[in-house]
Parts: structure tokens; C-alpha cells; sequence
């Protein structure tokens, strides 16, 4: 039994947007993910950080999330940027339940528990770079409630918290996000968004006492990443 997460994994078999026309890693990333992801057994629970599928809504994901369905498994699933599918825990699990896809489940203002580690997370988001106004501000507001939730429903249990954005990279950081980690003591905090050059502003490792880990599908060579036994 082993904890993976990795992120970014941009299918799609239900829409016409291929990642290997950015070359260099994405060049044939499907068959790069069918071989890395193999390595997840019957008995293991996967993290999926976001940006999961290109498709506009959740029944032209479905190829995609038979793709996600056929990883062994226990899968947690969270909101990327680029998730347009997205759609209410209901409707999800109505959509999964129609199309018999198992061991799916949302990682959205809850925590999902690993033995007596407690996994929390939301979307995150990157409130400085847009700068889009009232909007943004809300949308920031509402991820920073739904990372406490998650937090607040872990109670004592260790935690790890998985994110979309990064809460800091070289030149940014999200002081808020950063707080709530501290505040509820999280070890390690995985996240995703970062491709090609931008790898290269990845903060990893250990700050103010959390760990942080670059989990992107391109960063970790489309192979998951096994954070716990």
C-alpha cells in the first residue's frame, strides 16, 4: 500500500488540444503516462493535483476520466486551473456512478484520509499575478476558506496538504496559504502549475517547516510520486 500524487496530466481524449505540440517532455506524454503510471497498485491511494482534463464539460470528459479510471486504485481528485469540466460533488459522483467509474473522489472544501495522515487541499490561487480586481479577490478569499476547512477537518491527525498553484515560487508567495500551513502544523505540501521554464522558479524542500514538492506531470518525468507506505 503506497500514497502517490502527481499533477497536470492534461488529457485529452475527449478534446482536440494535445500537449505535444509544446514538444520537448510533453512529446508523446500519453504513452509517458500509460508507463509511469504503472506503477500504482490495487492497493494504493493517488492524489491528482488539477488540470486533469482539457475537456469544456463533464460529459466530454468521460474518455479522460476513463483514462483516471483505469489507474489502480484509490484516486483523490482536485481542482486545476485549466478543469473546466468541474462541477458540483453530486453531479460528480452521479457522472462516475453512470459511467462505472470507482474510487473516485473530490478533494473540495473536505479532507480523505490515508490510515492516520489526513490529506486537505483546494485549487489555491495565484491572487497577486491577475490582479483582476473585486473578482479575484473573492475567488482568493473562497480558496483560502476551503484550504481551512480542509485543514480544520483533519483535527489533530498529521497532515498533508496538495495544492494546484504554487504557494511560493522564486519572486511570489501567497502569505496567507502560507499561514494556514504554518498554523496547522502541515509537513509536506505538493503542487503542480509550474511547466517547461518556469521548473526552474519551483521552491522545494524544506521551508519554515513544511516540506515542499514540484509534483507537475512534466517535473516528475510522468511518474508519480510515492510520498508515503
Amino acid at each position: 500500500m503506497a500514497l502517490y500524487a502527481i499533477g497536470d496530466l492534461h488529457l485529452c481524449l475527449g478534446a482536440d488540444k494535445p500537449m505535444d505540440v509544446f514538444g520537448g517532455a510533453w512529446t508523446g506524454y500519453m504513452d509517458k503516462l500509460r508507463e509511469g503510471l504503472s506503477c500504482i497498485g490495487p492497493e494504493d491511494t493517488t492524489v491528482l493535483l488539477g488540470d486533469l482534463s482539457w475537456a469544456l464539460g463533464i460529459e466530454a470528459a468521460k474518455a479522460d476520466f476513463a483514462f483516471l479510471n483505469a489507474i489502480p486504485g484509490r484516486k483523490i481528485i482536485l481542482k486545476g486551473n485549466h478543469d473546466y469540466w468541474w462541477t458540483t460533488a453530486a453531479k460528480f459522483y452521479k457522472f462516475c456512478a453512470e459511467n462505472g467509474f470507482a474510487n473516485m473522489e473530490i478533494l473540495h472544501n473536505n479532507c480523505h484520509f490515508y490510515g492516520e495522515t489526513a490529506l486537505c487541499g483546494t485549487r489555491g490561487w495565484f491572487y497577486e499575478e491577475d490582479r483582476c480586481g473585486e473578482h479575484d479577490e473573492k475567488v482568493f478569499r473562497r480558496e483560502l476558506m476551503r484550504l481551512e476547512t480542509s485543514l480544520k477537518a483533519a483535527g489533530e491527525r498529521e497532515k498533508l496538504c496538495f495544492l494546484h498553484y504554487p504557494p511560493r515560487y522564486r519572486g511570489y508567495e501567497c502569505p496567507e496559504i502560507l499561514a494556514l500551513l504554518r498554523q496547522y502544523g502541515v509537513r509536506t505540501c505538493c503542487y503542480g502549475h509550474l511547466h517547461g521554464d518556469s521548473h526552474k522558479l519551483a521552491v522545494t524542500g524544506w521551508q519554515d517547516g513544511t516540506e515542499f514538492r514540484l509534483v507537475a506531470a512534466d517535473y516528475v518525468n510522468f511518474t508519480p510520486v510515492r510520498l508515503l507506505d
